[in-house]
């Protein structure tokens, strides 16, 4: 992606959180002062809910005539951004205000430095996959009624209230892959292996790969492991056994919906992209070895360094 100069920034900052805000205001403020056109908003709380009833925030036109973004929060915060700018293809700058901070590389510390080399063109930006995901409802009072959503991290399939398991048959390019019996099933951009894909035992991607990993949660039988598809896969997925009770699918961990036992939920690559400054200040593996505890330091100890003399 090439970069243009600023004209109009974004700031999303994480909902009721009084260090986000304040620092939403204060660059508003500077980059006011730059001759930059400001919009700043406050991320909503995200809610398990249907996505016939999901807010406006994502569709408001103002997000089409932003040059950049920033946000501040964790990665939680830019999820929600993500599904905001992606579609408009506006590149996002993520300052750590959280926790893991996997896709929000830019620690507090740094902000002042990190927003000039922003508006001075001098950061790299990447392209990362998104997933298109397509709910076919085929029962009768739905009319084959599609609902189409659009996945940053992962896309989960989980069985309802009751700790059961649950039968799902996978399609991949038209051909039966297999016939899963799991807690459910986790379908995930390189970017979202490191989320819940990697709590499930799947494998971590680099982030600006072009595949899709397909985990299944507590598989009943053990030959059914992770799968590394190409990006050009179209995944279908749906419940084999009729049954009253519903399964959920969810969104990067913030919508989710119902889906009854006869639709089909089909999942391809997006034609959007989502594109992410890069920090300058730490590298992809730097950030694994700080954020997994890689580099051979546990909870913070030291290293030892061995007596020479002996």
């Amino acid at each position: 992606m090439t970069a243009k100069r600023i004209k109009s920034f974004g700031i999303i900052f994480k909902y009721n959180h009084s260090p986000a805000r304040e620092a939403a205001e204060y660059f508003k403020e500077y980059l006011s002062a730059e001759g930059i056109d400001v919009f700043m908003e406050e991320m909503r709380p995200y809610s398990f809910e249907d996505s016939g009833h999901m807010s406006q925030q994502e569709d408001k036109d103002i997000y089409k005539n932003i040059d950049a973004a920033m946000v501040l929060g964790g990665d939680g915060t830019l999820l929600g951004a993500a599904r905001i700018f992606g579609k408009c293809g506006i590149p996002i700058l993520g300052i750590n205000l959280g926790g893991l901070g996997f896709l929000t590389p830019i620690p507090l510390e740094k902000i002042n430095d990190a927003v000039k080399l922003l508006i001075e063109d001098r950061l790299e930006i990447e392209s990362r996959l998104m997933l298109e995901v397509s709910i076919v409802r085929t029962s009768n009072s739905a009319n084959n009624k599609k609902e189409i959503l659009t996945a940053f991290n992962d896309v989960v399939i989980k069985k309802g209230s009751f700790a059961r398991i649950i039968d799902l048959e996978v399609i991949v390019d038209e051909e039966q892959l297999a016939t899963l019996k799991a807690d459910g099933l986790i379908i995930a951009t390189p970017t979202g292996s490191t989320a819940y894909n990697l709590s499930a035992g799947g494998p971590i991607l680099y982030p600006t790969m072009n595949g899709i990993v397909m985990t299944p949660i507590c598989p009943f039988t053990i030959t059914n492991r992770p799968v590394i598809l190409p990006e050009d896969s179209v995944i279908k997925v749906g419940q084999i056994r009729e049954s009253q009770e519903e399964f959920f699918l969810t969104i990067d961990g913030q919508i989710g919906l119902s889906v009854k036992w006869n639709d089909s939920i089909i999942i391809n690559k997006s034609d959007k992209k989502l594109y992410l400054y890069k920090s300058p200040y730490q590298s992809y593996f730097s950030l694994l070895r700080k954020r997994l505890m890689w580099s051979g330091n546990v909870l913070g100890a030291k290293t030892v360094v061995p007596n020479q003399n002996n």
